[in-house]
Formats: C-alpha cells, structure tokens, sequence
C-alpha cells in the first residue's frame, strides 16, 4: 500500500464505495413489502442454524485473539457465542418476523375545517451508520431491526469478533438474496481501521444516522466527531432503591438478580441504595448472598458499620459502570435523598425502586429522569427482547430522537400526509 497517505485514500475510497451503495440500496429497501423483508429474515435465520458450527469456529478464533490481548473478562463474555447465544439470535430474527411492519403506517389523520385530512406516515430513517464493540450477536440483531424497519445499513464490529462478523456477514447475505432483495442493503465492514470509521461518520451525504455502541471512549469519540446525527447509549450505571416499605424478601431476591444474572451488561445493576429505616434488616443477608456470588462489596460508612469487609466506597464509585462483580452500596434517608442520589450519579439508562407505597412508586417514576424506570422489578429487564420490541438495536440514553430500547419504531421516522380532493387554500 505504500505510503500513508496511500493507504489513507484507500481506506476512503472503500467506505465512500459502501456509502454509494447502502444509498442506492436504501431506496430498494424502503419500497420492499413485508413480505420481502420476512422472507429474507427466516432466511437468514436458517442460514446462521445450518453454519452454527463455522460460526462456533470461527468465534472460538476471535476468543483466542482475545486471550492472547488480555481482554477483560466483561469483553470475553461479550465476546463469546454459546449455541444457546446462536440460538437466541435465531429466536430475535423469528420475532421480528412477527412484529408489525412499521413502514407506511399512518396515525392521527384528522379533517381540518378547510376539508383537507392531514396525517403522519412512518418511514425509514434512511442508512444507518451502526459501530459497536464485542458482541458478534449485534450484528444480527442491528440488520435484522435495520431490514424489517427499511433501512439500508453499514455495520462495523470490533476487531475481536472479525472472524464472527465475517460468518455472520455471509449468513445475511445469503438471506438477503433469497428474498431477491440486494446484498448491498446490509453491509458489513471487512476491515477494523480506526480511519474506516472517521470516513463513516463524516459522510452526511450517504449516512443519515450513526448509532455507537461500545464503551464510553467509543460513544465520546463517536458523538465528538461524527458529522451527521447521532443516537448515542452512555454507560450503564444502574441503581435499585430499597424503600422503607418494601418487601424484604423480594427485595434479596431482585437486587441479587440485577447484579449477579449476568455482569457485562448495561442494564446491569451498579448502585445499591436502601432507606436507613431498613438497612440493618436487610443488608446483612443481601451482602451474604452477594459474597456468595463473589461480588465485591463498596460502601459508605453507614453501611461498613453493619457489614464486615465492605471497602470503603469512593465518590468514583457512585457513578461506575463497573461490568463486573462489584458493587456499590448507600444508605439513605428517605425517598427524596434516593432521587437527588441517583438524577445525580445515574447515567440515565435504567433506575428501579422497591417499594410496597403505591404513592412512593408513582413518585419514582415521575422524578427519577431515566430512560427506563421501573418499579419492584430487576434492572436486568431493560432490554428490547423483554420489553417486546424483539432484538434491539442499543439503549438510548438521549432524549432525541429515541429514548430507552430502540427498536423497529424507533429507526423511523414520520412525514406529514395531506389528503384532498382538488382542495385549495383560500
């Protein structure tokens, strides 16, 4: 390749190709029937289950590499597809199937009393920009959600999972062609150049939307730089809130499942808090089971002063996303304090309360400013296939454009609709 300059417009040359494409291929796609798009996603799903072997090889590739880099046991969970992952991933495809088509639906259409009825169509963003770190299963779940919704997509996974993408890559393709419909509609980076994704993001003429998703270096970089709109996910640091009228038991039983269920997760819980009117009743057993699970436990003094070997908590702590087993923990005096706590510390993703106070809980979920809060409930649940959305195309933390688990609805848009019959405005 020569100098690097040369190599420089290489790597230009060929993301400025893939944009041309997924444009062209984005208006193949956003007039496809629902049929079309079904079709492809079934086709896909049965070519990933007969090349589940190659993928396992391949992934078991990408493990290796990993070991060999010394990647943190978070990004190795991540990283790996069980046959139980392979078949999740077949699962998320065959619900999407069954999910209503978004595109072309049309809502709130009114008369106006000039006689025109004026409505909203939904349609699809366009060419998503999707860049993500470790999980090979998000290249299924992105394309699929991309398809179904209508929109061509560009997908660039990290270098540890190129082997998987790369299998992946194939089994979509080959679904894609089954239903007729042009390979160049998902499209799936061959190479992790750093500089592969600096052009991506700067190409508003043929990307409409970047989605990150990864660590906060790589969702800071990506909101700093790009150049067309950004649907970003922050970090996940998770809280639970014990409230002075909760159900104990429940309360064990739930805090021990959002912290210990799986440990690389976003919606993983991070931050414990419990009203100091039930500390000494609750946090002595809480504590034992998580020691159990050798979660390590940080506190701050009210709560070191009830458990032995808790380490003393730092402010850091408070607003960690630790991805591993590790915990922070605070006592607090009352609902308020808990709200102020966590609108301070949370990263807005996922924030839940356990509490038997139907007015308490509706107070939660009116003051605590996240993008799912929940009520005597894991934080584990927040998540596109358990809301009902099949697989998810990431969290979002914003406000706009889409907020919380995104979706089909949410890698949508809507237009305004106006229907007459030779109306004109007087």
């Amino acid at each position: 390749m020569g100098s690097a300059e040369s190599y420089m417009t290489e790597i230009e040359a060929y993301v400025n190709k893939l944009g041309i494409q997924a444009r062209a291929a984005s208006r193949e796609i956003s007039k496809a029937t629902t049929a079309e798009k079904n079709e492809s996603l079934l086709a896909t799903a049965e070519a990933i289950n007969v090349n589940r072997t190659l993928l396992i090889q391949a992934n078991k590739k990408d493990l290796e590499v990993g070991v060999e880099k010394g990647l943190e046991t978070a990004l190795m969970d991540r990283l790996e597809l069980t046959e139980s992952r392979i078949n999740g991933m077949i699962e998320g495809l065959q619900q999407i199937v069954a999910l209503d088509d978004p595109v072309g639906q049309i809502s709130d259409l009114k008369f106006r009393p000039s006689g025109i009825q004026v409505g909203k169509m939904r349609v699809p963003l366009g060419v998503i920009g999707i860049i993500y770190e470790s999980r090979p299963n998000v290249t299924v779940e992105a394309a699929s959600l991309c398809l179904k919704s209508g929109n061509a997509t560009i997908l660039r996974g990290g270098s540890e999972a190129l082997h998987s993408n790369q299998v992946i890559a194939a089994c979509i393709k080959e679904g894609l062609q089954a239903a007729g419909l042009s390979g160049n509609v998902i499209q799936v980076l061959d190479r992790t150049d750093r500089e592969a994704v600096g052009k991506l993001i700067t190409m508003p003429e043929y990307i409409d939307v970047i989605i990150p998703r990864g660590g906060k270096g790589l969702i800071e970089r990506i909101s700093r730089d790009a150049k067309v709109p950004v649907i970003k996910h922050l970090d996940g640091n998770c809280h639970l809130y014990i409230d002075e009228s909760a159900d104990l038991e429940k309360s064990i039983t739930v805090a021990v499942n959002a912290k210990t269920q799986r440990y690389g997760t976003c919606c993983t819980l991070e931050s414990l808090l419990v009203d100091e009117a039930v500390a000494i009743n609750i946090l002595p057993k809480l504590c034992e089971e998580y020691r159990a699970h050798n979660v390590e436990l940080r506190g701050c003094e009210k709560t070191q002063a009830i458990v032995d070997s808790v380490i003393p908590a730092t402010e850091e702590d408070y607003s960690t996303e630790y991805l591993a087993p590790i915990i922070s923990i605070k006592i607090l005096n009352g609902l308020d304090e808990a709200i102020n706590h966590i609108n301070e510390y949370s990263s807005q993703h996922t924030d839940s309360i356990m509490t038997q106070d139907q007015c308490r809980a509706q107070r939660f979920l009116r003051d605590v400013d996240s993008s799912s809060v929940m009520v005597n409930a894991s934080t584990r649940f927040a998540d596109g296939f358990e809301y009902g959305l099949g697989a998810e195309i990431g969290i979002s933390t914003d406000k706009l454009h889409a907020r919380g688990p995104v979706g089909l609805e949410g890698l949508t848009s809507q237009k305004f609709i106006v229907l007459g019959d030779g109306h004109i405005r007087q």
